[in-house]
């Protein structure tokens, strides 16, 4: 399945076609998540036992974004029950479901392909898959958390919250959960507060 979007073309992925596109996720991530605000300073070899769940997982989908045959974005998505249990645990705290949650994990694109649609395109063909999975009441992602005043924070840099809400995502600040990685110039992981972004599909 595929649409044009711009110069990019937009195909959505699942089950073993997944599998081809996982060293150019692993690739995105570790260039797109370096810049703020993440500032992450990954390693392949961690890409790909964090990836290898999505070939594990018969309900994934990626989403890739391409211009002619270059992959210049990709955006994932799995069931919440089978990702990190640091994800699941906030959300089984306060007694939801998490079989009825699927996790829409990251969304990475070239800079010099945004603002075209992409990134509205990655959130409904990961959605429609959901729907088409037929056994999900929820979508969520998580985000990191930063202070208005962080010394990397770009000039003129704008967080992506009312892109989100505009997609029908609401902030959910009761529902935190602490990641560690390495950042830039930092020798040890650091702890980081991931926040959750969710949508009730029942409600559209």
């Amino acid at each position: 399945m595929s649409q044009q979007v711009g110069q990019v073309e937009v195909r959505r992925l699942s089950g073993d076609s997944v599998h081809q596109y996982v060293d150019d996720l692993a690739r995105l991530r570790l260039q797109i998540f370096r810049t703020y605000p993440y500032l992450y300073d990954g390693d392949l070899d961690y890409e790909s036992r964090y990836l290898a769940r999505y070939l594990e997982s018969s309900e994934s989908v990626l989403v890739a974004a391409f211009d002619g045959e270059r992959v210049v974005g990709v955006s994932t998505g799995m069931p919440m029950a089978e990702s990190d249990e640091d994800f699941q645990r906030p959300f089984k705290e306060l007694g939801y479901d998490v079989g009825e949650i699927f996790y829409l994990a990251e969304s990475v694109l070239l800079p010099e392909y945004r603002g075209q649609g992409v990134g509205v395109k990655f959130f409904e063909e990961r959605e429609a898959h959901v729907r088409e999975l037929d056994a999900f009441r929820f979508t969520c992602f998580a985000a990191v958390v930063r202070p208005p005043d962080h010394p990397r924070r770009p000039e003129g840099w704008q967080p992506l919250d009312a892109f989100w809400r505009k997609r029908g995502y609401e902030r959910q600040p009761q529902i935190r959960t602490m990641m560690r990685w390495k950042e830039i110039d930092t020798v040890e992981e650091v702890p980081e507060v991931m926040e959750i972004w969710l949508k009730d599909l029942d409600s559209e």
